[in-house]
């Protein structure tokens, strides 16, 4: 079964959710991006599946593209913006380690979550 949610900035699908890994995919639309965030119990691995955008990553930012493979160390700051005017960008996410949702701490968001 495919759990997902609506968010301001896009959507989620989870595809799998075990107790030390979970899968979704996650879209982010035209001129959106996620809060700046970090983790303290889970690590992820997203790979970029479509669209284009510019990703934070620690204290740096840098242009991110279809193909592309990002890893995010437990407690490293991390964002990703879609900064399109036009195409959704698309990323699977694995997370490693303990997965509970609340799992998130954002450090600035652009709905007020922060």
């Amino acid at each position: 079964m495919i759990d997902f949610d609506n968010r301001p900035w896009g959507r989620w699908e989870e595809y799998i959710f075990e107790p030390t890994y979970r899968v979704k995919r996650i879209f982010v639309f035209p001129g959106k991006r996620l809060s700046l965030q970090r983790h303290k119990l889970r690590a992820e691995t997203w790979v970029i599946v479509e669209g284009s955008g510019i990703m934070t990553l620690g204290e740096e930012s840098f242009p991110v593209k279809k193909g592309d493979v990002l890893n995010i160390p437990k407690y490293t700051i991390h964002r990703i913006e879609n900064n399109t005017e036009s195409e959704p960008l698309v990323f699977i996410e694995t997370q490693m380690g303990i997965c509970p949702e609340d799992d998130i701490e954002r450090l600035e968001d652009d709905f007020g979550r922060a």
